[in-house]
């Protein structure tokens, strides 16, 4: 089993970026996705999830309206496109897949800074 995070990195406030998250070696259409978030001396936290067929999204209120969870179950790949960004977003973000196994990526770092 695989969860591979890419497109992290610097960007200023006010920025986007869009996260991607590659999946491989479980039934990745089954699974409901998430992308979480750990800053430094904080909890892990979720920022947004999406059900297996891709009918339903939630966010955390601190991202609503700014960031957008998406997947394409053809290639097996999970999104997170992030607008707006602002500092308070920095912090290392988790793809997740859970149904029957809970899956975590290495996680990918995002900086927003000035």
């Amino acid at each position: 089993v695989h969860l591979v995070e890419s497109g992290g990195g610097l960007v200023q406030p006010g920025g986007s970026l869009r996260l991607s998250c590659a999946a491989s070696g479980f039934t990745f259409r089954s699974y409901d996705m998430s992308w979480y978030r750990q800053a430094p001396g904080k909890e892990r936290e979720l920022v947004a999830s999406i059900t297996s067929a891709g009918g339903s999204t939630n966010y955390a209120d601190s991202v609503k309206g700014r960031f957008i969870i998406s997947r394409d179950n053809a290639k097996n790949m999970v999104y997170l496109q992030m607008n707006s960004l602002k500092p308070d977003d920095t912090a290392v973000y988790y793809c997740n897949a859970r149904w029957v196994w809970n899956y975590w990526g290495q996680g990918t770092q995002v900086t927003v800074s000035s």
